[in-house]
């Protein structure tokens, strides 16, 4: 059974920085596309960075590209999303996704088959 176990959100003031973590169990990770997304209130689920497996390349959303990176510990199996320059927009439930091959660039969310429970990230002064 695959598992996916998000951590590290919290509260942030504007500027500040927060680093996710995501666990991933159930699944040879080296080869396993992972992905993280996220949801604001009253909108939909929205790609945020994924990093391929078998040490395929990182993608990002426009509106994060300079601020987040997201990187693997292939020998822990945790995928991590290192946040900096956090802005109010950024405040969402930030969700861990993988999924069975290991490409990674895809930005829907029908594509990744395994999902965590979400951590909270707000960003306010």
């Amino acid at each position: 059974q695959v598992q996916l176990i998000e951590s590290g959100g919290g509260l942030v003031r504007p500027g500040g920085s927060l680093r996710l973590s995501c666990e991933v169990s159930g699944r040879t990770f080296v080869t396993t596309g992972v992905a993280w997304f996220r949801q604001a209130p009253g909108n939909d689920r929205e790609f945020v960075a994924s990093a391929s497996g078998n040490g395929g390349g990182t993608y990002y959303t426009d509106s994060v590209k300079g601020r987040f990176t997201v990187s693997r510990d292939n020998a822990e199996s945790i995928v991590y999303l290192q946040m900096a320059s956090l802005e109010p927009e950024d405040t969402a439930l930030y969700y861990c996704a993988a999924r069975v091959g290991s490409i990674a660039w895809y930005t829907e969310e029908s594509n990744y088959e395994f999902w965590g429970q979400g951590t909270q990230v707000t960003v306010s002064s």
